[in-house]
């Protein structure tokens, strides 16, 4: 025994050998058994031993490879469609795996061999879709940009060219007017209030039918004026010069015309009585 505070330091030697008996239904082999305690390397390991480490290290790819969630799986001896789509998860089981990858598959869902790259994990249809659902959603957005880039270009190119903003009301249509005394006063009426000249109805049609009778081919060849070669004519009974002086531009220049000879007289008479309507008699 040791004395008390001391600890003794047993050496190691390198290498430590043993034998160990294995039996073989009743055969003992004796293997020897070398513990190592320095950084020697493992001796080679049997075939049987090496297939399970590269079948273990193949599988913790994949699910190293899923849990990073990656779209790839590389196939190994016994994996089967059912046993990919069970450790990884996928949607749909080994059908789904399969419609998936049948382009590399093949005809046979049953045929895979090791070595075979497998897409599962995101990369499926669904994936895909939204994939071309983005895509598509994205051409819209560029195609209305677009349209409305145009839009914004053909708006800037009309302004620019000075077209108006909204066409014209369509001009309105002329009164029309009967082609007897009540038309020919109305008329009258209508071209004396574009120009300011006082006047109504009942004065007109009152001093019509006491110069004219309502005869627009009415002559006085009687009276001093017509004794002086200036006849009164007309509905009004308007002499030459007076017509000539008062004459309404835009109305007939004939002093026999109806409303070019009434208008005339009217501003005839604004000028010297404030209007046809304060005429009583001979003006």
């Amino acid at each position: 025994m040791p004395e008390n505070g001391k600890h003794r330091r047993f050496r190691t030697s390198s290498l430590t050998r043993g034998i160990i008996a294995v039996s073989t239904g009743g055969a003992a082999l004796a293997l020897p058994v070398i513990g190592a305690t320095s950084a020697f390397a493992a001796p080679a390991q049997p075939a049987a031993v090496e297939k399970a480490v590269t079948s273990t290290a193949a599988t913790g790819k994949g699910i190293a490879a899923q849990k990073s969630e990656s779209a790839s799986y590389s196939v190994v001896l016994g994996d089967t469609l059912a046993k990919i789509a069970r450790e990884h998860s996928v949607s749909g089981g080994w059908k789904a795996l399969y419609e998936d990858n049948q382009k590399v598959v093949g005809g046979n869902p049953d045929l895979i061999h090791p070595g075979l790259k497998l897409t599962v994990g995101k990369a499926d249809k669904s994936a895909d879709r939204a994939e071309s659902k983005a895509s598509a959603s994205s051409d819209r957005a560029e195609e209305s940009a677009d349209r409305a880039d145009r839009s914004e270009r053909t708006s800037t190119s009309v302004a620019s060219e000075g077209a108006p903003a909204a066409e014209a009301a369509p001009a309105a249509e002329p009164a029309a007017y009967t082609d007897d005394l009540d038309g020919w006063i109305k008329e009258s009426l209508a071209v004396m209030a574009e120009h300011g000249i006082p006047g109504s109805y009942d004065g007109i049609h009152r001093n019509i039918i006491r110069e004219s009778g309502g005869n627009p081919q009415a002559i006085n060849n009687w009276d001093s004026n017509a004794a002086a070669g200036i006849p009164s004519k007309g509905l009004l009974q308007v002499i030459d010069p007076t017509f000539e002086a008062y004459h309404v531009p835009g109305t007939s220049t004939d002093s026999y015309d109806p409303v070019a000879n009434i208008t005339a007289a009217c501003n005839y008479a604004a000028d010297k009585y404030g209007s046809i309507d304060n005429v009583f008699g001979a003006y």
